[in-house]
């Protein structure tokens, strides 16, 4: 058991709070080190703010991207799930326009994920479920936002986070997370760091596409794309068989993949006959730190770009599948299926939701294995099997 003894008059300054987790050792240690050393709040060199408090209006022919506390990852921006606020909103909320060096925080959901705006995002808006950092002077934006990545930033975003149903970090709590002062030099190091990160993070989506083209060209399904038939004709003894009679169970897609897989010159075989398929559950230790990784930390090429870490007894019960270098997670989820990931050696012994699938196979590698099921050919099976559930 963890426990700190706070006298009543050392609580943290303004703070209201007597929670026994807001003093929690780990807590405690990370801010004093912090505060042991020459620092800032923000509040003292950045301007800071919300998003649109209003209902977005939200237009297809707009190219004004609306960012919202799911585009800001680790210091880069996933814009996959986002869409496009009208003209005429984004004119009525000039204040809430997202600029160049612009640090955008999620305070909702994977409270603390940040990054910093470029010129490949904009023109864009924000709504109100993240905060926006304009620094005005002395430090640099790429240095704050890995700060706030950090294990220094993370404890204070989420320390301060309140609510009961949903956790919020409240923009005067951005406005007092405190920065250590470093040098400029050191600073811009990060900085160049983080620029380097960037191209080859691009590199590295451009070499999945290469991969998935290949691997499609391979099998002679490049050019081949999956028709939606409004209207097919099925024997009754198929709906017997399947103990389902509804029309999208048995779209004619489905069969046609498979067929199409059939055909390939060096053979096929079963994923069940090809991958070992953990699922027994792991108990988690309580005074045990884990990662854990959920459906909204997988990336839209297969990364896993963030993590909640906590003690074994504080983690949802949900997480129970412990997974180990070179497992692939597979989303159970229809609706999600695409939320696959490769388990690095970053993620070794982290802990997984119960909504993946955790294979691994030494029969395929699991690049290969990652690349297959997120294309078409892997995708329809996919829903082909969760339909199969229900």
């Amino acid at each position: 058991m963890q426990y700190s003894v706070v006298n009543y008059r050392d609580l943290e300054k303004g703070s209201l709070r007597f929670d026994s987790e807001y003093y929690h050792p780990q807590n405690l240690l990370l801010s004093q080190t912090l505060k042991s050393k020459g620092h800032n709040q923000i509040d003292d060199f950045a301007f800071v703010t919300d998003g649109i408090h209003a209902s977005i209006d939200f237009d297809e022919n707009s190219k004004i991207n609306l960012l919202s506390a799911k585009a800001p990852k680790e210091n880069y921006f996933d814009l996959s799930g986002t869409g496009f606020i009208s003209k005429v909103q984004d004119e009525k909320n000039k204040r809430t326009r997202l600029k160049e060096n612009d640090i955008v925080v999620s305070t909702v959901g994977t409270i603390g994920n940040c990054a910093v705006v470029d010129k490949s995002i904009l023109p864009a808006n924000s709504d109100r479920h993240v905060g926006i950092i304009r620094i005005e002077k002395s430090y640099q934006p790429y240095f704050i936002s890995s700060f706030l990545l950090s294990k220094y930033g993370r404890f204070q975003t989420l320390r301060e986070s309140t609510g009961n149903v949903q956790l919020n970090l409240f923009i005067y709590k951005i406005k007092e997370i405190t920065v250590p002062n470093l040098s400029q030099n050191f600073q811009k190091l990060i900085q160049d760091v983080c620029f380097e990160a960037h191209i080859l993070k691009t590199y590295s989506v451009k070499l999945y596409s290469q991969a998935e083209q290949l691997l499609l060209s391979e099998l002679g399904l490049l050019d081949w794309q999956p028709e939606h038939q409004l209207a097919f004709v099925k024997n009754y003894s198929d709906t017997q068989q399947a103990d389902r009679f509804d029309a999208e169970y048995f779209q004619p897609k489905y069969e046609e993949i498979v067929e199409a897989v059939k055909k390939y010159r060096n053979g096929f075989d079963e994923l069940g006959n090809l991958v070992k398929i953990k699922d027994r559950n792991f108990t988690p230790k309580d005074n045990e730190q884990y990662k854990y990784i959920e459906l909204a930390n997988i990336s839209s090429n297969g990364e896993i770009n963030g993590y909640t870490e906590n003690f074994g007894n504080e983690l949802p019960s949900r997480a129970r599948r412990k997974v180990q270098k070179d497992d692939l997670i597979v989303s159970s989820i229809e609706g999600s299926l695409e939320s696959i990931a490769l388990i690095t050696e970053d993620w070794k012994n982290a802990l997984c939701s119960t909504g993946f699938f955790a294979v691994n196979s030494d029969k395929i590698n699991s690049e290969t294995l990652l690349v297959l099921l997120k294309t078409k050919v892997g995708q329809l099976q996919l829903k082909k099997v969760v339909k199969e559930q229900f």
